[in-house]
């Protein structure tokens, strides 16, 4: 059965310990499968590089706004809740030291009792790579079929060494491994050709972002065209989703949608209208289907969350 899944907003004015940890403990409590956090670490106050997912190529974050970090916070929800699963979506991973952060994902999993998954991306801002010395951004697709290597080497691997062009190492034990065997699934992100090739080849899962539906059928296929080329499965790579929603009630407003939104990219209405919005992503098969609500208020933000999972996803999942 898909599982559904919940973004906490941890940037903006909502980026609080109480309220991450309010969104957390409610989506548990509501049956979601899942909570998500994104990640930047800064946001420089002069951004050239194009926001691939927004229309107007700007992301939609001021540089004096909160963002919590994404690993803190992750490992701040999994000490407060108990059974539903947490990740990145998604970690940019030429930001961090890969054996460290391999290290930090090993042990969320361990005392989380298995409960993570980790969505990686290769990044798109340069301005940011500079400030945090990350390797060259025009290398960044490698950067992270290597980081992706190191992470898998380190989880699997008891006398675990690792040569690449980026990062190398000699044998090192890192303990504890991870408690999903071989590993977290990794669910790599990114609308582009070389992610979805990425995907096929390292990963559990392709993490489609925002991807309206009349575009979704050509990726998922050129998906399954990598992954037979890649010598795998068609099981071997998952499809999962993340969209932005708001759910309102009878006579509500549903006319507000953040602004740097595609229509297609933001279900938004009544339980029933946006119902009929995500059907059609749900024909492609995704395991996951995850949302996100960007409205400014928090209570909107709860409340299209009770209603997605009391009125919404029973019209589709039975």
């Amino acid at each position: 059965m898909v599982k559904l899944g919940f973004q906490v907003n941890n940037w903006g004015e909502l980026a609080t310990g109480p309220f991450a940890l309010e969104t957390a403990r409610r989506a548990e409590a509501l049956g979601y499968d899942s909570v998500v956090v994104t990640d930047h670490v800064v946001i420089p106050h002069r951004v050239e590089s194009p926001y691939p997912y927004s229309p107007t190529g700007r992301l939609a974050v001021p540089p004096d706004w909160d963002y919590l970090e994404a690993l803190s916070l992750l490992a701040f929800l999994a000490g407060a809740t108990k059974t539903i699963r947490l990740g990145p979506s998604v970690l940019v991973l030429p930001y961090r030291n890969p054996v460290l952060t391999a290290k930090m994902l090993a042990t969320m999993d361990a005392i989380s009792g298995g409960r993570l998954f980790v969505g990686v991306g290769a990044g798109w801002m340069a301005e940011e790579f500079a400030v945090l010395g990350s390797p060259p951004y025009e290398r960044r697709g490698a950067v992270a079929d290597e980081w992706i290597r190191i992470f898998k080497t380190l989880w699997t691997e008891e006398r675990a060494s690792f040569e690449g062009r980026f990062y190398r190492f000699p044998e090192v034990g890192c303990f504890p491994k991870p408690v999903q065997k071989p590993h977290p699934p990794i669910w790599v992100g990114g609308n582009s050709r070389p992610a979805i090739r990425r995907a096929a080849r390292l990963g559990d899962g392709w993490h489609a972002v925002r991807v309206p539906a009349g575009e979704l059928r050509g990726l998922c296929d050129y998906l399954r065209e990598q992954v037979a080329a890649a010598g795998r499965a068609p099981g071997d790579c998952a499809l999962t989703v993340l969209y932005g929603i708001r759910v309102v009630g009878p006579g509500g407003d549903a006319t507000r949608r953040p602004t740097e939104e595609d229509p297609e990219k933001v279900f938004v209405g009544t339980a029933a209208q946006v119902a009929e919005q995500i059907r059609p992503v749900l024909d492609f098969g995704p395991t996951d289907v995850i949302f996100h609500c960007r409205t400014g208020s928090g209570a909107e933000v709860l409340e299209t969350m009770e209603r997605l999972a009391g009125e919404v996803w029973p019209r589709l999942v039975k």
